[in-house]
């Protein structure tokens, strides 16, 4: 695997030094928290922020100060300590996450936002509307000039108030007239958006859509260079990473997503599957990179999935309990031969140590040679007709238990 080449560039909020740079922004404490069910204490959210800043995340977004008294003192809380401390990293160099939280676009959002956010080193606000035909109709009651007029209101706002990092987000932007979408966009970066978010909202797009999306819009916006464009991708058709990546191979340097790919729905796209797709094939990808320390990938996934209770599927990509592990006698022999034959990721990349060294599970289509490398991990030490005897006891048993347990290895051979 292809280490990343460089050190994180200094960070301008409208401006990347290095073209192949990719900005994380991590959005579980915010859309992540909107999953059904969840609900994060301010301590369990500064922790948590706490790990994203040492996973390397180049933006938190901490979350939603208007919607309670406690949202905007966990984001206060992250902003003053997280968004003050300095996380070291060999591979990239010092650095200080920028702490982002959401506003709607209206002044009380915005000032509620402001007053607990500019506490950090960095700050960042980051507002938002929708500006699909069924939005503006059934849910703003709003008409296209409406929207537009207070799009580049609410931005030139924030930015009176002090605020020189404002991301403005185009919800349902894929199911939206793109017309209208280039128009809006230019307003806002003339207004003072230093980042512009495009948002699949219900995971409407295919890749090939949703990368033609970036490329059209970074080809007819004027001014677009003069701000950096991010993605934001939901998983309702299961395409939230696939969009993601096309995204960036369109353009987009700045890519949202959540650990574990939490959040509302179906979720959003999945930090780990991103970060992990991009480092496995950067020769496909221009040569871009990310500046996470992948060895805090399953510190910060297990931190997530006990504090939201949002159990991780067992084969969920990168960090899902199977993911590293084999049962199958036919991949069993390949791993033991070469652990690379069916393992695209070593698990020490992600900050994985297995209980055992290949990540072999017994069941009832294992073979010899595992069973042999498992009984060995106790002490016994079996070949030739020895093995094929238990070999054959354990085929038994393995046909009515679903897990075989080292208590049933230890009784097969004492037997």
């Amino acid at each position: 695997m292809v280490l990343n080449p460089a050190r994180r560039p200094t960070y301008i909020p409208n401006r990347i030094s290095d073209p192949k740079y990719i900005r994380i922004f991590d959005t579980t404490l915010r859309d992540g928290e909107q999953s059904s069910g969840v609900a994060l204490t301010p301590k369990e959210k500064l922790d948590i922020a706490r790990q994203l800043a040492k996973l390397g995340v180049d933006v938190i977004e901490a979350g939603f100060p208007v919607a309670s008294k406690s949202e905007a003192e966990a984001v206060k809380l992250i902003a003053q300590e997280v968004g003050n401390t300095s996380i070291t990293d060999n591979n990239f160099g010092d650095h200080v996450p920028v702490i982002c939280c959401v506003a709607r676009c209206t002044k009380k959002d915005i000032d509620i936002a402001w007053g607990v956010v500019k506490y950090a080193k960095y700050p960042r606000i980051m507002m938002f509307i929708a500006t699909s035909e069924i939005h503006m109709k059934y849910k703003l009651n709003m008409t296209k000039v409406e929207v537009l007029e207070k799009a580049k209101g609410m931005v030139q706002y924030a930015k009176s108030l002090g605020c020189h990092d404002i991301q403005f987000c185009i919800e349902d932007a894929t199911k939206s007239e793109k017309e209208f979408l280039y128009e809006i966009l230019g307003e806002v970066i003339n207004a003072g958006a230093t980042t512009v978010a495009i948002g699949d909202t219900v995971g409407y797009n295919l890749p090939g859509e949703f990368g033609q999306l970036i490329a059209d819009i970074r080809a007819n916006i004027p001014r677009i260079e003069d701000v950096i464009v991010s993605t934001h991708c939901h998983n309702d058709l299961g395409l939230a990473t696939a969009n993601t990546l096309l995204g960036a191979s369109n353009g987009a340097r700045q890519l949202e997503v959540t650990t574990n790919g939490i959040g509302e729905r179906a979720g959003n796209a999945s930090l780990e599957e991103v970060v992990m797709a991009i480092k496995c094939k950067r020769e496909l990808l221009d040569q871009l990179y990310t500046g996470i320390n992948t060895k805090h990938i399953i510190i910060a996934s297990k931190m997530v999935e006990e504090y939201t209770g949002m159990q991780v599927q067992p084969h969920k990509a990168i960090v899902g309990a199977n993911a590293f592990a084999h049962q199958s006698g036919i991949h069993q022999d390949g791993v033991l031969k070469n652990k690379s034959t069916y393992e695209l990721i070593s698990p020490e990349d992600i900050g994985l140590h297995r209980s055992n060294e290949f990540g072999l599970t017994l069941g009832k289509l294992s073979g010899s040679h595992a069973l042999k490398m498992k009984l060995f991990e106790p002490g016994y030490n079996y070949d030739g007709k020895e093995l094929s005897d238990i070999f054959a006891r354990f085929k038994l048993l393995a046909e009515t238990n679903k897990v075989i347990t080292d208590d049933d290895l230890i009784a097969l051979a004492s037997n």
